[in-house]
């Protein structure tokens, strides 16, 4: 038996076991850098800056987006409309002045205001009360699509003006005609949901520690509004955030949208 061979063969394959163990030492290390880090899950970053908010919809899951173009009111239309000297500002826009102002009650307001779309105002039931600025004296009405806003649109909107006695005395009216889903056949597309939706707001620093989420809902916002012709309107989330500031969220791109303080 030739000794010398064998240790040969057993330095050898000692080697080449070490060789193997160092490459498995490599690759494991390797692989553990490009192992993403771990991310804390949203409701514990939020839980951390002291972020409270109400319960998050889980639906829709699908929508589309939608067109309308602004209606060109007829003079027949504004003469039906009782009880108001109503007038064309321009093709799009009605103005009118209550013959009698209506007060507005302390208490059940959203049954007044209902009262006052249904009684007062050109197809009212499309509208929905969005807000009262006490220091401008407005009341803001945004207009619907299936039961959802049409956020912040100026060709959407009804302001009614209100006096010192918190009585409405006039208000403008425009409005979209046409409104209907794009896209034909595949028209609905997946959105992001509505916690996809927050984390962006948060990420972006739009919601500030110890802030509490108080609304949630989706509507839609205009993307492309051009001087004639039809708007281009996406799928949105709306987020309140302590009762009073208002954001947005294209739910069907993800982004934010940044809106400025006077449309707010």
């Amino acid at each position: 038996m030739d000794w010398s061979k064998i240790k040969n063969i057993f330095i050898i394959t000692f080697l080449i076991l070490d060789l193997f163990l160092v490459f498995q030492t490599i690759q494991k290390r390797n692989s553990n850098q490009l192992e993403p880090m771990a991310v804390t899950p949203l409701e514990d970053r939020l839980a951390e800056d002291k972020i409270t908010y109400v319960d998050l919809p889980k639906e829709p899951t699908r929508e589309a987006y939608i067109t309308g173009k602004s209606k060109v009111f007829k003079e027949e239309e504004i003469h039906s409309l009782k009880n108001q000297t109503a007038s064309l500002e321009n093709s799009n826009t009605i103005t009118s002045k209550l013959k009698d102002p209506l007060l507005i009650p302390k208490s059940d307001k959203g049954y007044f205001f209902e009262e006052f779309l249904r009684t007062y105002i050109f197809e009212g039931s499309k509208y929905k009360y969005w807000k009262t600025d006490e220091k401008e004296k407005k009341i803001y009405f945004f207009q619907q699509y299936k039961n959802k806003n049409i956020f912040l649109n100026d060709y959407a909107m009804l302001i009614a003006n209100f006096n010192d006695k918190n009585e409405i005395t006039s208000y403008t009216q425009t409005m979209l005609t046409a409104v209907s889903e794009m896209g034909g056949r595949n028209k609905e597309q997946d959105i992001v949901t509505s916690v996809k939706a927050l984390e962006t707001l948060y990420l972006k620093n739009e919601i500030k520690p110890g802030s509490r989420i108080t609304k949630v809902e989706m509507g839609y916002y205009a993307i492309v509004i051009p001087s004639s012709g039809a708007q281009v309107i996406a799928p949105t989330w709306h987020f309140v955030v302590n009762g009073k500031d208002d954001y947005y969220v294209n739910a069907i791109e993800g982004q934010f949208i940044k809106i400025g303080k006077d449309n707010k």
